[in-house]
């Protein structure tokens, strides 16, 4: 009797058993938290004053203003250049007074600056406004970067003769005056894909990303040849495009800012290409648009390189090399 009983206890304790291994065996699997990462980077950067706009105030000035401060009799008001070319290119010839640096490493060198206003170089101007971008998001809101890069400083460092051209030009992929833009479309936020919760953290890391992944190009035949594979940004005022024309398949975003929802409109699920005139300023917004989350490039040379004969403004030309000194 005492046998049957065990055996009895022995079977609905098996019983239970399988029945509660199957049991959990078909719960569903854990929902993972939502990712919540972009939302907190943008509440931190407008309550911190770094919306797009803020970062695009300002941000440029000329050699013949460096040469100037750099020059006159009052020390206080000297800029602390920081140089990103290649070493070797700078110790062939760079601006007196001035600091070589790799791009991903700027951070540290600004912050021996000692307060000093900081203006950045490079070989044309575009590498140099990733680097502001992210001096500007890190502590240092009135960094600036040099136009034109070091060909504008002096002739012997011209990296822009060589680049600009009418690559657009007669081409199917350059939709003629007043062209016709596509029609902005609300594609919803990004996803960064960060388990941080504090908004300045979450900032770093990203500016560091951004830094470490280097300078964030694209040359204009990729995007000529096959406009659509790309999300493309003219970043113009509407009365240049209307003059000028744009890229086949083009939108046009701007004013380009979290408060306003406008970044919205770029997608997220493709690579967005911005150009502008000189690929400056869409430097600028291509390294933005990575700190935020976004698959961005900027387009090299802007239109300089793609519709350079018949620009009127914002060209470049052998007038704007100057020849300041340069030291070894």
């Amino acid at each position: 009797m005492k046998n049957l009983v065990k055996l009895m206890m022995g079977m609905i304790m098996i019983s239970m058993f399988m029945f509660s291994s199957c049991d959990k065996d078909d719960d569903p699997a854990p929902t993972p938290p939502a990712d919540k990462s972009f939302e907190t980077l943008k509440s931190y950067l407008l309550a911190n004053d770094m919306d797009l706009p803020k970062v695009l105030d300002a941000w440029i000035t000329t050699a013949e203003n460096v040469h100037t401060i750099m020059n006159d009799a009052n020390a206080a008001n000297d800029y602390y250049i920081i140089d990103i070319r290649k070493a070797t290119d700078f110790a062939a010839g760079h601006i007196k007074d001035s600091h070589n640096a790799l791009l991903k490493d700027v951070l540290d060198t600004a912050a021996r600056s000692n307060s000093m206003a900081i203006v950045v170089v490079c070989y044309t101007g575009q590498t140099a406004s990733h680097a502001v971008v992210a001096l500007r998001l890190s502590g240092y809101p009135t960094a600036k970067v040099m136009k034109w890069g070091m060909s504008g400083w002096n002739s012997n460092n011209d990296h822009w003769t060589t680049n600009v051209g009418d690559a657009a030009v007669g081409s199917s992929a350059w939709i003629a005056p007043p062209g016709n833009l596509a029609t902005n479309i609300n594609y919803g936020d990004p996803k960064i894909g960060s388990s941080e919760t504090d908004g300045a953290k979450l900032l770093k890391a990203q500016v560091k990303k951004m830094l470490d992944a280097g300078f964030q190009k694209i040359a204009n035949g990729d995007v000529i040849d096959n406009p659509g594979d790309y999300y493309i940004n003219n970043f113009w005022a509407e009365s240049d495009v209307t003059h000028y024309g744009h890229l086949k398949g083009a939108f046009r975003i701007k004013p380009l800012s979290l408060k306003g929802g406008e970044y919205k409109f770029y997608d997220p699920s493709r690579t967005a290409v911005t150009y502008c005139w000189t690929g400056q300023t869409s430097s600028m917004v291509t390294a933005y648009m990575n700190v935020i989350g976004y698959k961005a490039k900027s387009l090299l040379f802007g239109t300089n390189g793609m519709i350079h004969s018949k620009l009127q403004s914002h060209k470049w030309t052998a007038a704007a090399a100057k020849n300041y000194p340069l030291v070894q």
